[in-house]
């Protein structure tokens, strides 16, 4: 047997190396599929990026969106309530400690708090046994669109007219009017102004997920986290200042922590998981899974949060994904800004605003 290997070995010389080379030729035309260089119709997530560049220009070593954003950190204080529905160690009873980061969107670092009325609250669960969760929340209980192709789209509606650096009203107005899907998230901006600052405002994962519980059941789920600190509207004089919200949360910490409740929603039968835009009926089942509890804030330029790549689908045991497109979309999108940040930041160093 040995004999017969050592004879044959020489014969199949050549068809290891034939091999070895269609294996580096397929992934060669793997990886020029996926950046659309094959199929330059074809939308990928390069070309998501970079249209998001093109929307807020060159910001080298910064995220492609959200790039204003604040560390802080904390930890979870959990109530056990959502053990029942979930096997992740982060619903046991106890305190699991996290770091985060808000932001507000879009690619400039330097934009003004007031520029938008959406803010985002990014965390990390660091579980005791090594798995974390990443979670990206936003102020809306709803997004926009639920394909990545539309927010595509949504996103060249957007893009500033070079003449006035502005978006083009008339773009945009045609962008919504042909897409009704975008009107529920429209009505609820309309309906709820910007909250005075970034503790006292509510965050939604707004896609769907699934909890998978000690006995492999799946419950289909959103959550949010809710501020003990009660909502009141953005103070017009504090607009003028463009740094107000990471300011005035600074102020608050140093005077004690900020805590919100993370609840749990569970859907029932039927209830759409795909579709981003869609909110689910009020009378869900609501599961108050415990307290998130900051402690301190950082800038992002040497904070704990600067090199975390907040993706939504790095989850733990007894977290899936949904069946919901924009999460997959979500995961590549954030992987490609953070290779390209982290990737400037080795050839050039850091930007001066990201110096430690």
């Amino acid at each position: 047997m040995h004999s017969r290997f050592r004879a044959s070995s020489p014969r199949c010389v050549p068809c290891r190396l034939a091999a070895i080379g269609a294996a580096v030729f397929a992934l060669a035309g793997t990886f020029a599929y996926a950046a659309g260089w094959l199929t330059p119709s074809r939308l990928t997530t390069y070309r998501i990026v970079d249209q998001l560049q093109a929307n807020s220009g060159p910001h080298p070593g910064y995220r492609r969106n959200h790039a204003k954003g604040l560390c802080v950190e904390g930890y979870f204080d959990s109530s056990g309530n959502a053990a029942s529905i979930s096997r992740a160690q982060v619903f046991a009873p106890g305190r699991t400690p996290l770091i985060g980061r808000f932001a507000i969107p879009g690619g400039n670092p330097s934009a003004s708090d007031a520029s938008v009325p959406i803010r985002s609250f990014a965390l990390l669960f660091k579980q005791h046994d090594g798995e974390q969760w990443r979670t990206g929340m936003n102020s809306t209980p709803v997004f926009a669109v639920h394909t990545p192709e539309q927010f595509y789209q949504q996103l060249v509606a957007a893009q500033p007219d070079p003449q006035t650096g502005k978006p083009d009203p008339a773009r945009l107005k045609a962008f919504y009017a042909s897409h009704p899907e975008t009107r529920p998230f429209q009505a609820w901006v309309k309906m709820h102004p910007a909250s005075s600052g970034l503790a006292n405002s509510t965050y939604y994962s707004i896609n769907a997920f699934r909890f998978v519980d000690a006995g492999g059941h799946e419950h289909a789920v959103r959550w949010s986290v809710e501020p003990e600190m009660p909502y009141t509207p953005v103070d017009p004089k504090e607009k003028n200042d463009p740094d107000f919200l990471s300011e005035q949360l600074g102020k608050q910490l140093q005077h004690g922590d900020v805590r919100w409740h993370l609840i749990v929603t569970v859907a029932n039968a039927g209830d759409p998981t795909s579709d981003a835009t869609l909110q689910w009926p009020a009378d869900r089942e609501r599961i108050d899974a415990g307290t998130v509890v900051l402690e301190r804030a950082s800038p992002q330029s040497d904070g704990a949060c600067r090199d975390i790549n907040f993706d939504p689908t790095v989850l733990p045991d007894g977290i899936q994904t949904s069946d919901d497109p924009l999460l997959a979309a979500r995961s590549a999108a954030y992987a490609v800004s953070y290779q390209r940040r982290t990737r400037e930041e080795a050839l050039h160093g850091a930007p001066a605003a990201q110096q430690p």
